[in-house]
């Protein structure tokens, strides 16, 4: 035991002087940089960056180390994502190990190997510089590390291994490092079908335009559904793979990709074709256009410096070029080409990049007739763009399709100056101008004048539309002044104004049939006449008796006249109503006539009755003066002095008046 403990401690020392004696001349090299053997995939930029072990994914080597300085911008701290350490494990990470260190603060992180692995994938320090120090001994097995790294403003840093899947909200935000391009990982489908959520995130957004490998940068995608079948394709210097049907698909958001029309088309030179019949074929440069069918344009062969020029009508704003060869009858295709632009069509500038030193050379197209995207990050800002072949396959033969946005101008407003009559001195002190809005400039009086006007109008309209309504509806409810006359409507004649209108002015006539008195109300109710009902009929039981009004409708020549009643939403109680009087006809049935028993007996007025019962009795209409009812006869020479002459009296011993049937019989109340 004690031979193996020590043969460790050995190991373990022997290690230690030799990162020592490995890493100690390092110590005046500049910040930002790497060194040693065991360095695999390294990207440093101030902001972000990725760095790999020698092999990474593979088995990293024996007896190797690496040292990698990290600086970030003054007043900012570090961030560190680990996206994989596998180391071999021993005690203590002798064999194999991964340490961080702080040198401002004097603090270290680590070491890490397997069984020691870090315990959160995000470190945040608080420090500008990290020091990170990879060694390895004799091991068996291991992939090594890879770790990313950012400024503490991207707090949502992920590693270059992040897939889809890892997330389950619907919109996702994350912040990419730069170099994930060239780290193992797969990904499927292209800009515009979408990614499978299996695909490595930051790759895909490399893929699909939306960041730039060498700077990295903020990305905004979506999940949604996904679909049968995921096509292939070359963008940016990725091949993606063709997938299969996934639950959700990764749609990245790019807020200027939209295709530019292009006004003309222009070429150093272009080929004219004779074909084997003699005929004349022109590839000319307006063939250029990606959606043009059959051939593209191709250069005059021999010409040296080849270009195509498009001219996009004004400045534009170009974030991507979308390049394709001849057609797939013929195999002309541009493999490698530079891009320049142009303001006024005469002074060029190479593209370059952002911080690039040298002229962007970008991949073109591997075959005659598929399509290659490349984005331009930062964005071109020119109406003239030409495209250089560098390289190509048989012959110059090109179709060019631009990606981007119009160009958003911010206008600045003039100064405001008052104007001010010739006779008014000019003050000399200047009027403070407006703060510039990006964007649209409006004069802030102009446009309030403008709203005032607006709102000025829209309330004369409403106003007017008022009026009008309620004019239709008054005109719809009264009618023309000619046709109200003292509520004569239509069919009836037109009378003079008088008093016959009034209710209270007409005479009560005689009734010529009698009603039924109703049962007497508690109170006096003689004074509080409801105008919306009719008086009833008095009973003229004798001939003395006084008529009382009438519920019916008197005679024309009594100067009665119908009152208008236009509807029944009328106020009641104006105007009385009467009611038209019976028609003449029997107003009372038959009776039937019935043999009749022994023992029956006539009563005096001569309506038979069953034996031992009352004589029938049956409402009819009052008699007339001067008349007696029906099977009353008067005795002889007694007379009764009645309002129209002498007239029998009905009283007598041949009839009495109770006991004729043609008076009223009235019944008391249960």
């Amino acid at each position: 035991m004690r031979a193996g403990g020590g043969a460790a401690r050995g190991a373990l020392a022997l290690a230690l002087l030799r990162r020592c004696l490995l890493l100690g001349p390092l110590g005046l090299r500049p910040a930002g940089g790497q060194d040693g053997d065991g360095c695999g995939h390294t990207l440093l930029t101030p902001h972000s960056g990725t760095l790999s072990s020698k092999n990474y994914p593979g088995t990293y080597p024996n007896h190797t180390a690496c040292r990698w300085q990290l600086q970030a911008p003054p007043g900012t701290s570090l961030l560190l994502a680990f996206g994989d350490v596998d180391l071999e494990p021993s005690e203590r990470c002798a064999r194999s190990s991964l340490l961080l260190t702080d040198t401002q603060a004097s603090t270290a992180y680590g070491p890490y190997c397997r069984n020691a692995v870090p315990a959160t994938p995000l470190l945040v320090t608080n420090s500008s510089a990290v020091t990170v120090l990879f060694n390895s001994t004799s091991h068996r097995s291991g992939r090594g590390l890879l770790l990313s790294y950012a400024t503490s403003q991207h707090p949502d840093l992920v590693s270059c291994l992040a897939r889809g899947t890892h997330y389950t909200q619907e919109y996702v935000s994350v912040y990419c490092p730069a170099g994930c391009k060239d780290i193992d990982g797969d990904i499927w489908g292209n800009p515009s079908q979408g990614y499978r959520d299996t695909s490595v995130l930051c790759k895909a957004a490399v893929h699909a335009g939306v960041i730039a490998d060498e700077l990295g940068g903020q990305v905004t995608l979506s999940r949604e559904k996904g679909i049968t079948l995921y096509e292939s394709a070359f963008a940016n210097g990725l091949h993606s793979k063709r997938g299969s049907l996934s639950e959700k698909r990764l749609i990245f958001h790019r807020a200027c990709g939209d295709a530019l029309e292009v006004a003309a088309f222009n070429a150093s030179s272009w080929w004219h074709e004779v074909d084997a019949l003699g005929q004349d074929r022109a590839w000319a440069a307006e063939r250029a256009a990606l959606g043009t069918a059959g051939r593209s344009w191709a250069a005059e062969p021999g010409s040296k410096a080849a270009w195509l020029e498009l001219d996009l009508g004004t400045r534009r704003n170009v974030t991507g070029i979308i390049t394709k060869g001849s057609s797939e009858q013929y195999d002309y295709y541009v493999t490698s080409y530079q891009v320049s632009s142009s303001r006024d069509g005469k002074n060029w500038r190479p593209y370059r990049g952002r911080g690039g030193q040298e002229d962007k050379v970008f991949e073109g197209n591997a075959d005659s007739h598929g399509e290659v995207s490349n984005a331009f990050i930062p964005p071109i800002v020119a109406r003239y763009v030409r495209v250089t072949p560098q390289s190509w396959h048989q012959r110059v033969a090109l179709k060019v399709a631009l990606v981007g946005c119009q160009l958003a101008r911010v206008r600045a407003p003039r100064p405001y100056v008052p104007s001010v009559p010739k006779d008014v001195p000019v003050p000399t002190s200047r009027p403070a101008s407006r703060t510039p809005i990006p964007g649209i400039a409006l004069d802030p009086e102009k446009a309030g004048s403008t709203l005032l006007v607006m709102l000025l109008i829209g309330g004369f309209v409403l106003f007017c539309s008022s009026l009008l309504l309620l004019a239709f509806l008054c005109r719809r409810k009264r009618k023309p002044a000619a046709e109200l006359n003292c509520g004569i409507t239509k069919g009836y004649p037109k009378l003079e104004p008088s008093q016959v209108c009034s209710l209270q002015s007409l005479p009560p006539p005689d009734s010529l049939l009698a009603s039924f008195p109703t049962a007497a109300a508690p109170g006096d109710l003689s004074q509080t006449h409801s105008p919306e009902y009719a008086e009833p009929d008095l009973l003229p039981v004798s001939p003395s008796t006084q008529a009382g009004p009438s519920t019916f409708k008197p005679l024309p020549d009594e100067g009665y006249a119908l009152p208008l009643v236009v509807s029944h939403y009328d106020v009641p109680g104006t105007y009385h109503e009467y009611a038209e009087p019976l028609p003449p006809e029997p107003e009372y049935a038959t009776p039937f006539s019935e043999p009749e028993p022994a023992g029956t007996r006539w009563s005096p007025c001569g309506i038979t009755g069953l034996p031992g019962s009352p004589p029938a009795r049956y409402d009819a209409p009052a008699p007339r003066p001067g008349e007696l009812p029906a099977g009353c006869a008067a005795p002889r020479g007694e007379r009764t002095a009645g309002a129209g002459g002498d007239v029998p009296s009905p009283e007598g011993p041949g009839c009495q008046l109770r006991d004729c049937p043609l008076s009223h019989v009235y019944h008391e109340a249960l």
